[in-house]
Order: structure tokens, then C-alpha cells, then sequence
């Protein structure tokens, strides 16, 4: 069980000549793989330019799949049951297994430069979205330990009295480090839950409960606004965070993640991210439309 609390360690290696850049946009649309690939630019930039970010992010209504999730025996069972069940499946390009994302569910990426000298290490670069989260939710006893019984269950599961809220996974690209966490802050978060038992129901058929991938029980999860027993907003929940990273790296400023992206990025560079996302998605008979 990991219960350190140490806020200072969010504010190593910040450089203060840099403001850190928050970044938002409306709600991407289930066949959009652009929140993947601006996290791998961004993450390359942040080394680059000595940049931290904060990057919130949604889906209308999407089940995010780790690769591991793509070697299940009837992977497109799987799939078939998830676009029956209304969701649109996505494959992510970092570890872990499948999440759902909806419109209760707040994604925070934050992005920032691998040290030269003393590099922060797999647990320590986690350990800075634990403390940024605990100073967002500073009222609130914060555990990180793995919920088994969770989808996508790992060591930074993050939970308030047993039951899990938010996961956490991270990727790391030239010396750029992102630390990705999703936020169940409001909805249905049981039938979140039943999707991805039902996705792994259809995807591992007689081998359930046997090779590995969790045996998702939804009522091992919950919402913040369940948990913290308030009428809860994503806007909210993206202040609070704000706040915190206000507190613990003092200057930002924000702005329209497009607007950053038209400014930064060239066409080029861009074609070629999305190319990686296509190519990841064609597993098998598993194909996006994505029209950007």
C-alpha cells in the first residue's frame, strides 16, 4: 500500500522560468485518437523545452484498451459486445488494461521532463499525480493500493474507504515523462463496471477467471461523488485540480489544447502520430473510421 503524502515531490525538477500550460478542449467524439497522440507530442516537447503540462481530456462514451486487452482468445467477441453495449472501443498507446470513458469520467494527463541527473524513477513519477490528486482532494483520505477486483487494477489505484475512483498509467517518450489518471467523478460507474466484466466475458470465454485479466466486480468501484456523498461536476473536479497545481507549482496558464496544437505542432508531425494510432487500431478485424 502506498500512502506517502509528500506534496514537495510534485515540485522537483520544475523550472520556474517556465509557467506550467494547462490544456482543455470540448469533448473528443468516439472515432478521435486525438488526445493519444497530442500526449505523445507533448510528451517529447516537455524534455525538449523544459515544459510541465496539465492536459484534461474526455469521451462521450468510449472503452480505452490496453494492448494486453488485444491478446485475449476472441478478441473480436470482445469488441462486438462492447459496440453492442454502446461503446466504442479505442486502443491506447500505453500500458494497462481497458478503462471506459464517458462524460462522467474526467482523463488528466500531466506531463513533464525527465531529470538529467537522479531521474525520476516509475514509482516517483506516479508519486507526483498522487500528490497533485491528495492537494485537489485535501479533505479527503486518499489511498493508492491495487483494487483487484477493479478494471485496469494496478499499485496507483486510487481509492477513498476500499472502493477505487481513479487509475493511473504512464508512458515515457526522449526523456519526457506522462503520468495519465482517469477520474470517475460522476454517473453510473456500476455499469462501467458491468462493461468491461461483460467485455472480458466475450473476449475470454472458458479461460475467465484464469489467464490473468481481471474479474471485474463493479461494486469494487465508485464515483467521487458517491464517495465524497456530494453533487460532484467535472468542472469541479478540474478547478480543484487547478488549484492544487497552482499551490504546488504556483504560475500557469491555460489554454484551447487545438489552439497550443495549430501554434506547435506541424502537419507532418501530426499525420504522422495519428498514422501510429491507425496502424495500432487495425488489430485484427478491429478498424476506426477517424476522420480528424
Amino acid at each position: 500500500m502506498v500512502e506517502k503524502n509528500d506534496k514537495l515531490i510534485l515540485c522537483k525538477g520544475a523550472n520556474a522560468m517556465n509557467p506550467t500550460i494547462i490544456l482543455d478542449q470540448e469533448l473528443y467524439q468516439p472515432n478521435d485518437f486525438t488526445p493519444f497522440a497530442l500526449t505523445d507530442i507533448l510528451t517529447e516537447y516537455s524534455k525538449k523545452n523544459n515544459q510541465i503540462f496539465l492536459h484534461f481530456w474526455q469521451y462521450d462514451r468510449n472503452a480505452i484498451l490496453g494492448m494486453k486487452d488485444t491478446r485475449v482468445p476472441y478478441f473480436e467477441e470482445g469488441i462486438t459486445e462492447l459496440k453492442k453495449l454502446g461503446y466504442q472501443p479505442i486502443i491506447r498507446n500505453s500500458g494497462g488494461l481497458g478503462i471506459i470513458s464517458d462524460k462522467g469520467i474526467l482523463n488528466i494527463s500531466l506531463i513533464f521532463p525527465q531529470k538529467d541527473f537522479e531521474p525520476f524513477s516509475i514509482d516517483a513519477a506516479y508519486q507526483k499525480m498522487l500528490a497533485l490528486t491528495q492537494a485537489a482532494l485535501s479533505n479527503t483520505a486518499i489511498k493508492a493500493f491495487e483494487i483487484s477486483h477493479s478494471y485496469c487494477p494496478g499499485t496507483y489505484d486510487l481509492s477513498i474507504n476500499g472502493k477505487k475512483f481513479a487509475g493511473i498509467a504512464q508512458r515515457r517518450i526522449k526523456k519526457g515523462i506522462s503520468v495519465m489518471m482517469y477520474v470517475s467523478v460522476n454517473g453510473n460507474q456500476h455499469a462501467r463496471g458491468k462493461v468491461m466484466r461483460a467485455f472480458y466475458q466475450a473476449a475470454l470465454q472458458e479461460t475467465f477467471d484464469t489467464d490473468g485479466y481481471p474479474v471485474v466486480i463493479p461494486d469494487s468501484m465508485a464515483t467521487l461523488e458517491e464517495l465524497l456523498h456530494v453533487s460532484l461536476t467535472v468542472e469541479e473536479v478540474k478547478q480543484k485540480f487547478k488549484n492544487a497545481l497552482t499551490q504546488l507549482l504556483g504560475d500557469n496558464y491555460s489554454l484551447d489544447s487545438f489552439a497550443w496544437k495549430k501554434t506547435h505542432v506541424s502537419t507532418e508531425q501530426w499525420s504522422a502520430q495519428i498514422q501510429k494510432m491507425n496502424q495500432r487500431n487495425r488489430i485484427k478485424e478491429f478498424n476506426h473510421d477517424c476522420t480528424l
